[in-house]
């Protein structure tokens, strides 16, 4: 095995095709991670909404500026107080059922005082 062998990952390179220069090092472009803003400083809207649900009622939480671990962590514990099921997908919280009142209160305990009931 060559000693370029080791760093040959065909994954970071897929839209590569093909080098003559012999001297080519691939740079990946590195994942910026979108940082948290802190609780006191995130403007959440809390909301009910029936589209395409089927006609059941669901409470959206909107406007979460973070990583996905962080929607997730609060997005679980909105559940667990409410005591039922949802989920967290493309920046918002799902939460299933007309929670909007109990969940502002959360919020507003967890320190995100910019909440905001649409």
């Amino acid at each position: 095995m060559g000693k370029n062998q080791k760093n040959n990952d065909w994954k970071e390179r897929l839209n590569i095709v093909y080098s003559t220069n012999p001297d080519f090092q691939y740079e990946t472009e590195e994942d910026t991670a979108i940082e948290t803003l802190p609780a006191n400083e995130q403007r959440l809207r809390v909301q009910l909404d029936r589209k395409n649900r089927g006609g059941k009622v669901v409470t959206l939480v909107t406007g979460f500026i973070g990583s996905e671990d962080d929607l997730k962590e609060l997005g679980k514990l909105l559940k667990s107080k409410c005591g039922v099921g949802g989920s967290t997908k493309e920046g918002e919280i799902i939460i299933q059922g007309d929670f909007k009142q109990k969940i502002v209160e959360l919020l507003k305990k967890e320190g995100y005082t910019q909440t905001k009931s649409v």
